[in-house]
C-alpha cells in the first residue's frame, strides 16, 4: 500500500477535494455540507484544513478552526474529519487526529475541543480510548434535525432525530494523551462510578424501529445530563455485543 501522506490544504482545487468527500462519507444534502470559501475563510482566519493523500488522491482531512475561551485563551475547535469509504477503518483518521495535535501544539495550542453524536459507538471508541478525550458537557439537539441522511434515499424518506451531541475535550498536554500518543495504554488510577449505556447497533435501530429509537435518544441525554450535573466526567467506553457503555469517573480523574 502507498505511504499516506498528511500536509495542510491551501489550494481550491484541494478545498473542492474536501468537499467531494464530505459528500461520500457523509451523505448529507448540500445544505449540511461545510463549501470551498468557509475552509478558505477560516484559513486565514487561523484555521487550517489537514488532509491525508495517497499519491494524489485525497483520502481523508480534517478542518480546524481558531476558536477563544472565555479568558481569551485561543484554543483549536475540531470542526469535521471525513475519511474515503475505501480508508475507513484503515487508520486514516487516527494519522489526521495525531497530526492536528501536533500542529495545534507546534501553535503553543493546549486544547482541542468537538462533539460527536453519543449514539455512535465507534466515534466514542475512537475518542474515548484511542485519542483520549474526556466529556462534561451535552449538547441537546445541537444542529437542528439531523437525518442520518442515506444516499440511497431521499431526505423526505428518512425518519430524521434531535441532533444531541456531546462535547469531547481534549487536553493535548495531558498524561493521558501523550501516552496514548505514543501508543501505550494509560490507566486512569480510578474505577468508574457508573455507566451510560447506548444500543451497540443503532443504525439498525433507527431503520427498524425509529420510535424506540427517539425513546432511546432520550434516555441517554437524560442520564448524561444527570451524571455532568452530579460533577462525573466521562473518560472511557466499553464495546459490547448488544449494549455499549460509556464509563464516567469522578471529576479529579478526568484528566
Amino acid at each position: 500500500m502507498e505511504e499516506t501522506i498528511i500536509r495542510e490544504c491551501t489550494t481550491i482545487e484541494e478545498f473542492d477535494s474536501c468537499v467531494d468527500l464530505q459528500r461520500e462519507a457523509f451523505g448529507l444534502p448540500d445544505i449540511e455540507i461545510t463549501p470551498r470559501r468557509h475552509l478558505i475563510v477560516s484559513r486565514q482566519a487561523g484555521g487550517w484544513t489537514l488532509a491525508a493523500f495517497v499519491g494524489a488522491r485525497m483520502v481523508g482531512f480534517v478542518h480546524h478552526l481558531a476558536a477563544i475561551r472565555s479568558d481569551n485563551e485561543i484554543f483549536g475547535y475540531s470542526h469535521m474529519m471525513a475519511v474515503a469509504k475505501d480508508y475507513q477503518n484503515k487508520g486514516v483518521g487516527a494519522q489526521l487526529k495525531w497530526a492536528q495535535r501536533g500542529k495545534a501544539l507546534a501553535e503553543g495550542r493546549s486544547y482541542i475541543k468537538w462533539t460527536w453524536d453519543p449514539m455512535q459507538a465507534r466515534n466514542a471508541h475512537f475518542n474515548l480510548n484511542r485519542l483520549g478525550v474526556i466529556v462534561d458537557t451535552f449538547g441537546d439537539n445541537f444542529y437542528g434535525t439531523d437525518y442520518n441522511a442515506d444516499p440511497t434515499q431521499s431526505i423526505a424518506d428518512l425518519p430524521g432525530l434531535q441532533s444531541d451531541r456531546l462535547f469531547g475535550n481534549w487536553y493535548l498536554s495531558s498524561p493521558r494523551v501523550e501516552a496514548l500518543s505514543k501508543g501505550e495504554a494509560p490507566v486512569l488510577g480510578a474505577s468508574p462510578v457508573s455507566v451510560v449505556k447506548i444500543p451497540a447497533e443503532w443504525s439498525t435501530l433507527v431503520r427498524n424501529d425509529v420510535e424506540k429509537a427517539r425513546s432511546e435518544q432520550k434516555r441517554v441525554r437524560t442520564e448524561f445530563k444527570n451524571a455532568f450535573n452530579d460533577g462525573l466526567v466521562c473518560a472511557g467506553f466499553e464495546r459490547g455485543q448488544e449494549q455499549s457503555s460509556y464509563l464516567l469517573y469522578k471529576r479529579e480523574s478526568d484528566r
